[in-house]
C-alpha cells in the first residue's frame, strides 16, 4: 500500500515533504507554543522532549500506519506546519487526520491548500473510504478548515479526554469517498 519513496507534494504556495530531523526545532516552537497548544493534543516544554514526537512521525511511516508532512513554503523552504494520518485501519478502511501550523502562517490558507493535496492521496494511495478529524470544542477555526474541504460533522464526544487538569470535548468530523 505504502510507496516506498516517500510522496511529495506542490501546490501553487506549498511543498509538502518528509519531516527531517533538521525540523525539530520548528516542531518544538510549534508544539510548545500556547497558541498553538491550545487546541492540540501534543505539547512539549523542551526540545529534547521532542524527540519524542519526532520518533512518532518516522514510526508511522516505518510501520505503515500513517504519514505526516512538513508544510513548508515553496518558493523559500521556510517550515510552517505539519499535516498528515495517523491511526490508520487496514481493516475498518479509516484513517485520522491532523494539522498545526505555527501562529505567524494562520489565516492565510495554507491548512486548506494542503489538505487539497493530501485528501486525495488518503482515499487513492492509503484506499481508505472515511477520513476522520477530532476537533476540540472551541477551535473554531479547524471546524471552518474541515467544512471548505466537505467534512461532516458528526457528534461530540463529550468529556473524552482528560488534558490540562480538566475533561474536554471533541467534535467528530469525516469525509467519505
Amino acid at each position: 500500500m505504502f510507496p516506498i519513496d516517500f510522496p511529495l507534494f506542490t501546490s501553487e504556495r506549498l511543498l509538502l515533504r518528509q519531516i527531517q530531523p533538521k525540523d525539530k526545532r520548528n516542531i518544538f516552537a510549534g508544539l510548545s507554543d500556547p497558541t498553538v497548544i491550545r487546541f492540540y493534543g501534543i505539547s512539549f516544554s523542551t526540545l529534547d522532549a521532542t524527540e519524542e514526537q519526532m520518533d512518532w512521525y518516522e514510526q508511522l511511516w516505518q510501520e505503515q500506519t500513517g504519514v505526516w508532512w512538513a508544510i513548508c513554503d515553496k518558493n523559500t523552504g521556510i517550515f510552517l506546519g505539519a499535516c498528515g494520518y495517523n491511526e490508520l485501519s487496514i481493516e475498518q478502511q479509516k484513517v485520522e487526520l491532523g494539522y498545526w501550523l505555527l501562529p505567524a502562517y494562520w489565516r492565510q490558507g495554507y491548512v486548506s491548500e494542503a489538505l487539497q493535496l493530501i485528501i486525495p492521496y488518503a482515499f487513492k494511495e492509503l484506499a481508505v473510504q472515511r477520513i476522520e478529524a477530532f476537533v476540540e470544542i472551541g477551535n473554531k477555526a479547524s471546524d471552518a478548515v474541515l467544512e471548505r474541504q466537505g467534512f461532516s460533522y458528526e457528534s461530540t464526544m463529550r468529556n473524552c479526554e482528560y488534558k490540562n487538569d480538566r475533561f474536554i470535548s471533541l467534535k467528530v468530523f469525516s469525509l467519505q469517498d
